[in-house]
């Protein structure tokens, strides 16, 4: 059994979140006006309340809650850190934090939320994110995500109010965005059906795509040359698994001019969160691993 397996880690570490962090927030707060530390204190509870009723109930809209707040946590706790002087309870919620940050983005947290959502026999296992959003892109949707709930009720509570009202009119629907977005990277998982697997990445197809077990020749770790192969894995870190087929399949490969071409293939290639996992359940049903 890995450290992280199911949700019970995510569950501890945010539980045991205000334990942590809240007498180094206290201190940091406490110099400030009494709505500013009210308000932030307001929405530290409301937000950490929300997202433990939410990692009670493993799907996947929960692990987008829970990976857009941990990172939100240990901000809050760094700021905490320079703004209180606490000594040791800014130590222990700065650790903390970076825990629920390691524990909610563990693959084996994404796996057993994502395969919350699932129905029937199905099993769901997420893929990895695309290599080229991790250098940019991603932490400015988070940013993007986060700056207007925390920022907006902060500045309007210090009365800056056109700095709030500013920041209402332009974060509000970025963060909207933002967080549609970051959702987008939770939905992205290969699912085990009892007809075969199924690829859902609406960031590398069209449509998801049905292999059906008896097409699949193989599945197993992609080789190091992996020309002539349909390249799914979008750049992602990590070992990337090799979907043989018996006979070509059709599939639409989202394409950066946004035309829809459908090509045959044999050979294709992604990148699972765990792919040893993944292996393991393919050969559970029945699927050809090699």
């Amino acid at each position: 059994m890995q450290l992280f397996d199911g949700p019970w880690p995510a569950r501890a570490t945010w539980a045991a979140l205000p334990l942590a962090l809240g007498p180094a927030l206290g201190d940091a707060l406490d110099p400030r006006a009494h709505a500013v530390a009210l308000t932030g204190s307001g929405l530290a509870w409301a937000t950490w309340a929300a997202v433990l009723v939410a990692v009670l109930i493993p799907r996947t809209v929960s692990l987008t809650a829970l990976r857009i707040t941990t990172p939100a946590a240990l901000a809050v706790a760094n700021w905490a850190a320079l703004a209180g002087g606490r000594g040791g309870a800014d130590l222990v919620a700065v650790a903390w934090a970076a825990v629920t940050v390691v524990v909610a983005f563990a693959p084996t947290t994404g796996d057993c939320f994502v395969n919350g959502s699932s129905y029937g026999d199905e099993r769901r296992m997420p893929l990895r994110v695309p290599g080229a959003l991790l250098l940019g892109p991603l932490p400015l949707a988070w940013g993007a995500a986060v700056a207007a709930p925390i920022g907006a009720p902060l500045l309007l509570a210090a009365r800056a109010w056109v700095a709030g009202a500013v920041l209402v009119a332009v974060g509000a629907p970025a963060s909207a965005v933002a967080m549609r977005a970051l959702h987008g990277l939770s939905r992205r998982w290969v699912v085990f059906v009892p007809a075969g697997m199924v690829l859902h990445d609406l960031h590398a197809l069209v449509d998801p795509v049905l292999f059906p077990r008896a097409r699949i020749r193989r599945l197993g770790p992609a080789p190091v040359d992996g020309d002539g192969a349909c390249d799914l894995t979008q750049r992602a870190l990590g070992l990337a698994l090799e979907i043989e087929l018996a006979e070509p399949l059709e599939v639409a490969p989202r394409r950066a001019d946004r035309t829809v071409v459908v090509e045959p293939i044999e050979r294709l290639l992604f990148a699972p969160t765990r792919p040893g996992a993944v292996l393991q359940e393919a050969a559970r049903r029945r699927i050809a691993v090699g």
